[in-house]
């Protein structure tokens, strides 16, 4: 990753612990007497808007969106063969949380792929499926901001391509 990052008003970045999220402004501001840059990033989705000093946006893992090869790579994941460990769910589901937290749109989609039932497989049980939403949601966000196209089609896209296995 480039040392100093320089985002723009409009750029759509990712961050790890939320997602795409799109740059407002990048402002001065005083904060406990100190004078900070920080940048006005807007998840519109959450509701939420994030105020991070430019100083702290490589430690706060910042980045901007992946490339299309990048999310191909993470397709092309989506369509291998499940590596879901046999251990116990607890200890898996937290493996996944730091996973789709990482930001990193190959991860999500181990994730996503590990999690995913067929129509002829058992069902989810409500944790699986709360982290599989999270997984589907977080990457198809990105798909969308990547490819331009809205979320639910980029959601469609990726379940296609999970039925294909």
């Amino acid at each position: 990753m480039a040392k100093h990052m320089k985002f723009e008003a409009g750029d759509h970045v990712v961050y790890p612990a939320h997602g795409v999220g799109k740059v407002l402004t990048i402002e001065n501001q005083e904060i406990a007497g100190m004078r900070l840059e920080v940048l006005v990033i807007e998840f519109e989705k959450e509701k939420m808007t994030l105020r991070l000093p430019t100083g702290k946006v490589q430690a706060a893992g910042l980045r901007c969106l992946c490339s299309r090869k990048e999310m191909q790579d993470a397709l092309k994941t989506l369509k291998g063969r499940s590596r879901a460990k046999r251990t116990m769910w607890s200890r898996r589901a937290q493996e996944y949380e730091a996973k789709i937290n990482s930001g990193d749109p190959v991860s999500i989609a181990e994730v996503l792929r590990d999690l995913h039932r067929n129509a002829d497989q058992p069902d989810q049980s409500y944790s699986e499926r709360q982290i599989y939403q999270a997984a589907l949601e977080r990457l198809s966000r990105e798909l969308a901001a990547v490819e331009k196209i809205d979320e639910d089609k980029a959601q469609k896209k990726l379940e296609a391509v999970l039925r294909e296995i």
